[in-house]
């Protein structure tokens, strides 16, 4: 059983395509709704809270651990590689991966969150891989509350806005690729990519999917319980949105693990 998490709904993204990658695998979930988004927290915070998710998945049986969160994989999971007795893996290094082998002009434009952005891994990820690459990285605080509001599809206004706004740099910048460095952004790819015609989008939730897909044994009845840490009022909407909301089995679990 896989277990894998966010800091809201975004992860789902990662969990849809991981059911498709391995349908056979039971998939554990934890998106910690309440306290969504973790982007503007501390990095000792986010560490705190990503710890308290790894446990809490093992101890459910979890038997390997998808951080399917920009933030944590970017500034938690540095802090605590090698804690745990299964293995945790992110989605920094597959959507870094997958951004230096898609471009042809080497300009990669990467879009996070600002903890993200601030602990410069995707930057340095991608240069150790393509050490000439020009990589133009932008913060972008206000697409996960975007999301996890329900403000999604072309027609809404305020997302395009956002995103015209921050994709403007990297637009400006020629970039001809573009890395969606947090789980909740493929959710807004149609609006995205609007603003970025002919660039190719990099969907971290896909990659992240595919590599721990690579290392599934199968053979599972390929079940999908979801555990969130609040009903927030559009849950729903999103999760109908990405087709995620008709054989799961959801439960409301706050965590209170002091």
């Amino acid at each position: 059983m896989i277990g894998i998490f966010d800091s809201g709904l975004g992860g789902l993204t990662a969990l849809t395509k991981l059911r498709k990658f391995a349908p056979d695998t039971d998939l554990l979930y934890f998106g910690d709704t309440a306290r969504v988004p973790y982007g503007s927290r501390s990095v000792e915070t986010i560490t705190k809270y990503a710890d308290e998710i790894i446990s809490l998945l093992t101890e459910k049986g979890a038997d390997s651990i998808l951080a399917a969160c920009g933030t944590v994989s970017t500034v938690a999971l540095p802090k605590l590689k090698g804690k745990y007795s299964v293995p945790v893996s992110g989605i920094l290094e597959p959507a870094c991966a997958a951004a230096a082998k898609a471009t042809k002009n080497g300009k990669i434009g990467v879009i996070a969150t600002s903890a993200s952005v601030n602990s410069g891994a995707y930057i340095r990820e991608i240069s150790s891989l393509l050490p000439n690459a020009q990589v133009v990285q932008t913060a972008c605080p206000l697409f996960v509350p975007l999301v996890e509001g329900g403000f999604i599809g072309r027609d809404c206004e305020i997302t395009r806005l956002a995103a015209q706004h921050y994709l403007a740099e990297i637009k400006e910048a020629g970039c001809d690729t573009l890395l969606l460095g947090c789980t909740h952004y493929p959710i807004i790819a149609d609006v995205i990519g609007d603003m970025l015609e002919g660039v190719t989008l990099i969907n971290a939730s896909e990659e992240a999917a595919r590599a721990v897909a690579a290392s599934c044994n199968g053979g599972e009845s390929g079940k999908v319980k979801l555990f969130l840490s609040d009903r927030t009022q559009d849950m729903e909407k999103i999760m109908a949105y990405l087709g995620a909301e008709k054989d799961y089995e959801i439960e409301i679990m706050p965590l209170n693990r002091e």
